[in-house]
């Protein structure tokens, strides 16, 4: 019986045939080939550190059947990634997944000599264990500092509290996770990145784990449920993404804040006569974004955003915005007066996408031509760059882009992609009549892919 059918019917992991394989004789080779062997052998310890860090696991464990330096040299490394390239099962192996998983999370882990400083479980075929409870207890006496749970099938996973115990944890990643924490521990002191997605918890552990986390810089949030207002108070928070269905989104001392991803994936009707008389959301939510630089608006929340009252300019223009990319409904007054303010208020705009709503071609509310009453009252020196993505070539549509070709100077590409094919000519034939500010615009026409 071989090694690999040995491996089979013993379902020992890769860990066990590499340590417990009976060591060869060295064959007798040629002088050159035992300098190659030399020169592999006496490689600088940083050397070989670089090299296992470039492996997946399962290769880097293979590694110690070079020589006798490199035998227990996988062990201190501090990076350790268990997915499906590191724990494969073969149709030939009589064992389950499950299993496999485990033995070797648990081997790698007995036989690791150094800190562990990230480690990552992310496996296609991989359902909740209770032995992650164990790995995360074990690792939350030592210097984690990068956890990623994915966990791909079945329920949510509910974390155990001693991963509130990582102390040093700079990165969190979790998937298909339930986060209930103690009510006496909420918060990581020294988290900079946080990326949940498909996650549930409650709105006030929500509230408590994003306040209570001051060096927080990132903060990715994707597939939530559990809670619906959207709470943000992070003073070092610069990047911010999310996705979701939620009712409401505030922030709170987020002056550093400089790239934002926003997208709310349902259409929700609000009451417009709830904020009469009020604000509205369009200054609300720039109010507390000073420093922003790059902003996509996704889905439907320019809908959130024309909400209330929709000023003609920003009370406090975005000086440092350089790159937006709106999706609007063009046919939706609120939405294309929502989208004009941002517009005026964005004087150092450089590059510009607009992602048109093909599904709703309904007209809400009356557009007229509000792009042709600001011709020459909302100059773009700076755009250089514009890119319209799923037009119908209706005529607010058009007027859109009429309205930028006459107002940006210095424009150096306009890139058009319409929806549908059947319109290809005749969107042609208007967009190469409209007056240009600028002699070096270029207009480029992509066919629908």
């Amino acid at each position: 019986m071989g090694p690999k059918e040995l491996i089979s019917a013993t379902g020992l992991s890769f860990v066990n045939y590499c340590y417990f394989q009976k060591p060869r004789e060295p064959p007798k080779v040629p002088c050159e080939v035992e300098m190659e062997v030399d020169r592999i052998s006496n490689l600088p310890g940083h050397i070989m550190d670089k090299i296992l860090s470039q492996l997946s696991l399962r290769d880097a464990v293979r590694t110690s059947v070079l020589c006798s330096k490199w035998r227990y040299r996988w062990n201190t490394i501090p990076d350790l990634v268990f997915d499906n390239q590191s724990v494969s099962v073969s149709s030939q192996e009589q064992i389950s997944i499950k299993t496999k998983i485990v033995n070797v999370v648990d081997q790698v882990l007995l036989l690791h000599a150094g800190p562990i400083h990230k480690f990552k479980l992310s496996h296609r075929d991989l359902q909740g264990v209770n032995e992650i409870d164990r790995w995360i207890l074990y690792l939350s006496r030592g210097s984690l500092a990068e956890l990623v749970l994915e966990i791909w099938k079945g329920h949510r996973y509910k974390l155990p509290s001693s991963v509130y115990s990582c102390g040093k944890l700079i990165h969190l990643e979790l998937f298909n996770c339930l986060l209930k924490p103690p009510t006496t521990v909420y918060g990581f002191r020294s988290l900079k990145s946080l990326d949940l997605q498909h996650i549930t918890m409650d709105q006030d552990v929500f509230e408590h784990l994003i306040s209570r986390c001051p060096l927080l810089e990132r903060l990715t949030l994707m597939n939530f449920d559990g809670f619906s207002v959207l709470d943000i108070y992070a003073p070092n928070l610069q990047f911010f993404d999310i996705g979701g269905v939620f009712d409401d989104v505030n922030f709170g001392n987020t002056f550093r804040l400089a790239i934002v991803s926003i997208g709310l994936y349902v259409n929700v009707g609000y009451d417009q006569s709830m904020t009469l008389g009020k604000t509205g959301n369009l200054i609300k939510f720039f109010t507390q974004l000073p420093s922003i630089q790059r902003l996509e608006i996704q889905s439907y929340f320019l809908k959130y955003l024309a909400v209330g009252k929709i000023p003609g300019k920003l009370p406090v223009p975005c000086m440092e915005l350089n790159y937006l990319s709106i999706r609007i409904n063009f046919n939706d007054l609120d939405e294309s007066l929502a989208a004009l303010c941002l517009l005026r208020s964005s004087p150092n705009l450089h590059e510009l996408e607009i992602l048109a709503r093909p599904e709703e071609q309904t007209v809400v509310g009356r557009v007229g031509n509000i792009w042709e009453e600001d011709y020459y009252n909302c100059p773009f020196n700076q755009l250089r760059l514009v890119k319209v993505v799923g037009i119908f070539g209706v005529r607010c549509e058009l007027d859109f882009i009429n309205f930028l070709l006459a107002n940006s100077p210095v424009l150096e590409r306009m890139t058009v992609k319409p929806a549908s094919n059947e319109i290809g000519w005749e969107l042609l034939k208007e967009l190469v009549r409209f007056r240009r500010a600028s002699v070096r615009a270029e207009i480029i026409y992509l066919d629908p892919s």
